[in-house]
């Protein structure tokens, strides 16, 4: 899609919109009860921001306000999905403390984003450990999202989300705090 999209004048940052509005459009859905419109709209969100990163670097158009940009947006747009479906949830099945695992699923999504990159920013630390980064990256978890929303199962989507994103998040904090705690020995023996 990308190589096709770079024959045009779209621009990486118009598809980050793009992908942005139907996220959003994905949340809007799962709020009027179209759970099946709801998945299917978040799994195209989800392509069409993988395009945006091919399409900058297919056109030379990489830029860090670009991958700001992108990340902003993308935080938006899964907050409005996961709203959406927690609403969705909430109205069709039924289940005791929906709102507690919806508004845990949505802040395991944001943490799962934000310690990566505090991770990269505070600690100049590569984060994605290979396994761990592709258990709860984005894609993986609007793929979960587009499932349940296809399935009508939002309840257990949420509680996956929530439960997976943050293990996910704790496991990364105690994976830097033993490679620092190696750090600093290693540096301390250096100095003796």
């Amino acid at each position: 899609m990308a190589r096709i999209l770079a024959l045009t004048p779209v621009t990486p940052n118009f598809m980050s919109f793009l992908s942005f509005l139907t996220g959003l459009g994905a949340g809007i859905a799962f709020l009027k009860g179209q759970n099946l419109l709801g998945g299917i709209l978040t799994q195209i969100a989800s392509v069409m921001d993988g395009v945006d990163g091919d399409l900058a670097r297919l056109k030379g158009m990489v830029s860090p306000f670009g991958a700001f940009f992108d990340a902003v947006l993308d935080r938006y747009a899964d907050a409005a999905i996961v709203l959406g479906m927690t609403w969705w949830s909430i109205q069709h099945e039924g289940f005791a403390g929906t709102w507690l695992v919806g508004i845990l699923a949505l802040l395991g999504s944001l943490m799962v984003s934000y310690s990566r990159a505090r991770a990269e920013a505070s600690l100049r630390a590569e984060s994605n450990i290979p396994l761990l980064s592709r258990l709860a990256n984005r894609d993986t978890r609007l793929f979960l999202v587009m499932l349940g929303g296809i399935l009508g199962k939002g309840y257990w989507t949420l509680l996956a989300l929530a439960i997976l994103t943050h293990l996910i998040v704790l496991f990364r904090i105690l994976y830097f705090a033993k490679r620092l705690a190696v750090s600093d020995q290693a540096q301390s023996e250096e100095g003796r």
